[in-house]
């Protein structure tokens, strides 16, 4: 297991989750991963608009891989462990780095107008 095929892997993962073929995106995670998928799905802004690899590092047996996940109303980071499973490089461990709202979409929109339906100001 290299690093090229370990991207590979992973964009696999991200063009499955843009596309929503959320079949083809756990495909790549690992047999305990797959076992709780609620966990690890409900890491991320699901429907995405845009799903890339940010980063790729060796690390002890593995590989830590930060993917770039970009929602509707938010966008996440999500550090993602990839091991190598019988010759073929499968996502291990999920955990979140960093989230941020959006400003655009339908719910920043209501927020502006409650704001604005405030007391006028003096």
């Amino acid at each position: 297991m290299d690093e090229q095929a370990v991207r590979e892997h992973a964009e696999v993962v991200c063009d499955a989750l843009a596309s929503g073929d959320i079949g083809r995106a756990t495909g790549e995670f690992s047999p305990e991963l797959q076992r709780n998928l609620g966990e690890i799905l409900a890491l991320m802004p699901l429907p995405a608009n845009e799903v890339v690899v940010e980063s790729i590092e060796h690390a002890g047996t593995g590989y830590n891989v930060v993917l770039r996940i970009a929602g509707e109303i938010d966008e996440v980071q999500i550090q993602t462990r990839w091991k190598d499973r019988d010759g073929v490089p499968k996502m291990v461990e999920a955990s979140h780095l960093s989230s941020t709202t959006t400003a655009t979409g339908p719910a920043a929109e209501e927020g502006d107008e409650a704001a604005d339906a405030g007391e006028p100001s003096p």
